[in-house]
Order: structure tokens, then C-alpha cells, then sequence
């Protein structure tokens, strides 16, 4: 039988071909473009993944494709974009998923937050005013995604340039532009998965962000170590987040402030994390995720809801570093990779682009052009291992 992917994530697509092939399925991609997975592609065994070339933005001629697939079980979503055509698809067809309602209010990140703040779970609230915002303040697109079109004010002027550029149309705002309170306090994500309401927190990353005004994401490492009583703190206050949220199956990746008061909420991702979160899982844990993201494709309770973990922690903690050019332009390649094998911590390499991709942005994570992976004995000594590593990787450009 078979099990279809609507666009993916860029990495983690030959684990999920695995864990398909485990599960007696036959994966096959659905994409407009291949060049997303080109290293992914390129790494893989020939004869693990079948791909359909679809315009996956036209549902029409994606649920055609789907029609045509064999023995159809189950249709997997791990993207942002795709997750509200991907459940409607799902119910219409009549294979396990989602509620297309629940997932409508999960990408929509204004009303999540006001869900929040009404049931005591958010100090604040969002606002569609944006004439009378309370600064300091975070104004956002309601269905963004990749760090893009955030703007962090911390005063008038601030608040008029941000205003000023997203009226603008270069920001390319997908839903609608809302302010919430700025929360000051480092940034961390809870992987979690779930099950008919049921909540596991698999643990927590790290998360490194720049200064403003670009806010894009630079780097993270799991498994945090976290005070005594703080992981418990933690997974109750993500469970009664997504309950009040609507998610109740499925992996989520909850970014969140942890604030003078507590954790604080930034976004919910209902899927894997996006960059290398996947794969950074699968070694930490001691398991590999993606058969619980088939299990749950195919309705069925993931194995990883009662299974127990490496902990706490028997295997390597692992960060990563996102490396991004000095200025927009064509890439060429790269300078130092060769020389990244002296670093410790089994430091790879994941190219995100390649020579001959144009970069028009360097402000959020459309400007990566790859990534460092180290694993260390605990998160503090992976991503230091990365960052050092990182830091000798530089993008050449050309102008163009």
C-alpha cells in the first residue's frame, strides 16, 4: 500500500521512506519542486521513494495525483504550507488525520494566542490595532512561517518602520499582520507528540536567535538539561497548551519564551521541527521518530507514546548551527568545509543550497545556505561544538 507525502520538510525525507518501507508501505513524494530534497535525493537509496511532479498548490490536481496512487493508507503533512490542504484532503478522502477545523485555528497564530490568554494560559493577548499597540511589542504574520515578517518594536519609530515595510508587500505576509507582547526571556521549543488528547513531551531544545532587526533562527541543540522539576513544569503547561489549542494527535514543535513567570508561549508547529530537529531527535532519543509520524499517518497509537527513551539521555546530545552569507547575491559554494573533520563531535555538513542558487534575503531562514551538525555529552557542549565549527564555514557569493 501506499502512503503519500504532500511536499515535506528538507530533511528527514529518507528516514520517513524507511519507516514507511518498515511499516509495509510504499512512500511517494508529491512536490512542485525537487530541488527542496536535492540532498536528501542525492544521499538516498534509488529505489526507497517514489515522486509525483504535482503543482502542490492546486488541490485540484493534487487530489487527481492522489487518486491515481495505489492502495492509498495515508497522507502524511510535516509542513507549515501544506497542513490545512493536506487534513481537507485527508477528511475527503476518508483517511485518518486531523480535524480540518483544528488545524485551521493552528495556523492561524493570533486566535491560538487569544485562546491562550482567555484560558489563563498567556499573560497577554494579540491585537488586529496596530494603532494602538503597547510596546514593546512582536508584530507578526497570523500564518508565517520561517521566522519571516517579524518585526520585534521597541518604541514608535520602531513600530512605524515595521508597519511601514509590511504595508510595503516585500515581506510577503501570508495571513494577516497582528501585534502581541514582546516576552523577554530566552527561547526554547518542546518536541512533543500526542495521541486522542494525550501528550508526551520527547524533551526540549535549545534555541538561538539573532539580534534584531533580522530575528532569524541560528542555531539549536537537545536534549536541554533542565532544573529539577522544571521538565514536569514544562510538560504539563505544553499539554494543556495544545489542548486549548485543538491539537490532540500528532508531533508538535511548541516554541516558547520562559519568562520571569514561566514558560510563555511564541508559536505552535503541529509537525517535527523544521531544520534538523528530525534528525537530532532520532540520535538523542535512542529512536527513530519518523515511525511514529507513519504510525500516526496510518491512525494507528504511536509506539513512542509508551516506549521508553534513552534517559535520561544514554545517547549524544546534538545542535546544530545555521550558516548564512554576509549579503544577498549567487551562491558559489563554500570556503572550510574541508576542514570541519578536525573539529570534535563528528561535525556534518547539510547543504541547504547549491552553487548557482540565488539568495535575495539574509534577514530569516531563506538565507540558509546550510548547516553544522556536532554532537556532544550534553546540549551546552554540542552547540558549542557546532558554533565553533560554524564559525569557519563561509559562503562565497557572487554578485546577481
Amino acid at each position: 500500500m501506499t502512503i503519500a507525502a504532500l511536499e515535506a520538510l528538507s530533511f528527514g525525507l529518507e528516514r520517513l521512506a524507511l519507516a514507511a518501507a518498515v511499516a509495509g508501505h510504499r512512500l511517494t513524494l508529491l512536490t512542485s519542486d525537487r530541488t527542496v530534497y536535492r540532498h536528501e535525493l542525492a544521499a538516498m537509496p534509488d529505489d526507497i521513494l517514489d515522486i509525483v511532479d504535482v503543482d502542490t498548490m492546486d488541490q485540484s490536481a493534487v487530489r487527481r495525483a492522489l487518486a491515481a496512487l495505489p492502495d492509498l493508507a495515508g497522507l502524511v503533512n510535516t509542513t507549515d504550507t501544506w497542513s490545512v490542504p493536506a487534513a481537507d484532503l485527508a477528511a475527503a478522502l476518508g483517511l485518518p488525520g486531523p480535524d480540518p477545523a483544528a488545524v485551521r485555528v493552528l495556523r492561524d497564530k493570533a486566535l491560538v494566542r487569544q485562546r491562550l490568554h482567555t484560558a489563563g494560559l498567556s499573560r497577554g493577548t494579540a491585537t488586529g490595532d496596530l494603532d494602538a499597540v503597547e510596546l514593546p511589542a512582536v508584530l507578526k504574520d497570523s500564518a508565517g512561517t520561517s521566522s519571516r515578517a517579524v518585526w520585534i518594536v521597541h518604541d514608535e519609530a520602531g513600530l512605524r518602520a515595521a508597519l511601514t515595510e509590511a504595508a510595503s508587500g516585500r515581506s510577503g505576509l501570508k495571513g494577516r499582520l497582528f501585534a502581541e507582547p514582546f516576552l523577554a526571556g530566552p527561547l526554547y521549543s518542546a518536541e512533543t507528540l500526542s495521541w486522542k488528547g494525550e501528550t508526551r513531551l520527547l524533551g526540549v531544545a535549545s534555541r538561538l536567535t539573532s539580534r534584531t532587526p533580522a530575528v532569524r533562527e541560528e542555531g539549536a541543540a537537545f536534549p536541554v538539561a533542565l532544573p529539577p522539576g522544571e521538565r514536569e513544569t514544562v510538560a504539563r503547561w505544553v499539554a494543556d497548551v495544545l489542548a486549548v489549542a485543538g491539537h490532540d494527535q500528532g508531533f508538535a514543535h511548541v516554541e516558547y519564551v520562559h519568562t520571569a513567570h514561566g514558560p510563555e508561549l511564541v508559536e505552535i508547529n503541529r509537525r517535527i521541527g523544521g531544520a534538523l530537529i528530525g534528525e537530532v531527535l532520532c540520535r538523542a532519543l535512542g529512536t527513530d521518530v519518523y515511525d511514529a509520524l507513519v504510525e500516526t499517518t496510518l491512525g494507528v497509537r504511536p509506539t513512542l507514546m509508551d516506549g521508553p527513551l534513552a534517559a535520561p539521555f544514554e545517547g549524544p546530545a546534538v545542535a546544530f548551527v545555521l550558516v548564512y552569507p554576509d549579503r544577498p547575491g549567487t551562491l558559489t559554494g563554500w570556503q572550510g568545509l574541508d576542514g570541519l573533520a578536525a573539529f570534535p563531535g563528528k561535525v556534518e555538513w547539510y547543504p541547504v543550497r547549491a552553487p548557482g542558487d540565488t539568495v535575495t534575503s539574509i534577514g530569516d531562514q531563506r538565507g540558509c545556505t546550510g548547516m553544522v551538525l556536532a554532537e556532544g555529552a550534553t546540549a551546552e557542549l554540542a552547540q558549542h561544538r557546532a558554533w565553533s565549527a560554524a564559525t569557519t564555514v563561509r559562503p562565497l557569493m557572487a554578485d546577481g
